[in-house]
């Protein structure tokens, strides 16, 4: 039995868990840094690394209190090092590696994005892979092999914005909340995802392991809402969201042409790698059409997709706890050099 701390402050959440045995959750802490980004449509770096400062060892206590543990009795403590916010990042590496030195306790250096494809496997039954995995988020959108919890090998990313930064950006022109995915969605519902034919990217090139590595593109995307939000001029100005007839429509459709263009990439790629399981994690994923889509999709290829619940699809601690604890059993421990890296 073992048992891991794990702590994760990549971006604008500070967490805390503790995870047993690689998958039994004992306990999650997450503090959300989003009302202080609000006001500025995104993530300010030194508002991120600020409250981290602030918030990393009262979440730390936190989560050990609601495990019913002490510090003592920890096995392990395992910290995202990359990608992220640089400055977020040393927060949480320099905590960790401090508890860890203080109690004598083994450090493992955990992969952001390697992590959330296992916060899928820790909440299900048996192994999937290999399988692909769709990371698609604020900061990432990907798509990855995975043969095992630690062998993951990239088939496909983003030319340019992630989805969930397409996401805040179409709410920040239609005067939505930050962050944009629950806000757009929300709208979304009112509205006819058919009204308006928004462009899907179809990248060139074979979706599989063995061509070229095939791509997501969002930009163009936002650029054909704000010029729909236009009337079609490029050059006239912006309407104020109370003056847009068609917000619903707009974040309906908007919504089901990056839910298209996620699908069709990532089932067609699964099958181009000959696997049955798709993986697909990230903040995005906890948006509902996206789920409804997938799963109706793989279905009719014959395959399976396997999400995290919504809790473990934004970021947390529990999946770096989690694959913390694949590494500590492959011997992967890490220095008391470790530092973190943004890529």
């Amino acid at each position: 039995m073992t048992r891991v701390l794990g702590i994760e402050s990549s971006c604008d959440e500070t967490a805390a868990a503790v995870v047993r045995d690689g998958r039994e959750i004992l306990s999650s802490v997450v503090v959300s840094q989003a009302a202080e980004h609000a006001e500025y449509g995104g993530v300010v770096p030194e508002i991120a690394g600020r409250s981290h400062l602030r918030e990393i060892l009262p979440v730390v206590d936190r989560a050990l209190a609601d495990a019913h543990l002490d510090l003592d009795d920890v096995d392990a403590i395992a910290v995202t090092s990359r990608p992220g916010l640089i400055g977020s990042l040393l927060v949480g590496v320099s905590t960790a590696k401090a508890l860890a030195f203080s109690r004598g306790l083994p450090l493992v250096a955990v992969d952001h994005l390697e992590a959330h494809a296992w916060a899928a496997v820790m909440e299900s039954e048996g192994a999937p892979y290999p399988c692909t995995a769709l990371i698609v988020s604020g900061g990432h959108t990907s798509l990855y092999r995975a043969d095992s919890p630690l062998r993951l090998t990239r088939l496909a990313t983003t030319l340019d914005d992630a989805a969930g930064e397409a996401f805040d950006k179409v709410a920040w022109l239609l005067g939505l909340d930050y962050p944009g995915g629950p806000s757009v969605a929300r709208l979304a519902d009112e509205g006819d995802p058919d009204a308006i034919a928004f462009p899907r990217y179809t990248p060139r090139g074979r979706a599989s392991s063995g061509g070229d590595p095939p791509a997501f593109s969002f930009s163009g995307l936002k650029t054909a809402v704000l010029y729909h939000l236009r009337g079609g001029d490029a050059l006239a100005p912006t309407p104020a969201p109370e003056d847009i007839p068609d917000r619903a429509a707009v974040a309906a459709s908007f919504q089901e042409a990056v839910v298209d263009q996620l699908v069709a990439r990532t089932i067609e790629t699964t099958r181009a790698e000959g696997l049955d399981t798709v993986l697909v994690v990230g903040g995005v994923a906890c948006n509902r059409r996206l789920r409804e889509r997938m799963h109706a999709e793989a279905e009719r290829a014959g395959l399976r997709a396997v999400f995290p619940s919504p809790a473990y699809c934004t970021d947390n601690a529990a999946m770096i706890a989690g694959l913390g604890f694949e590494r500590l059993r492959a011997g992967e421990v890490a220095g008391w050099n470790l530092d973190a890296s943004p890529r």
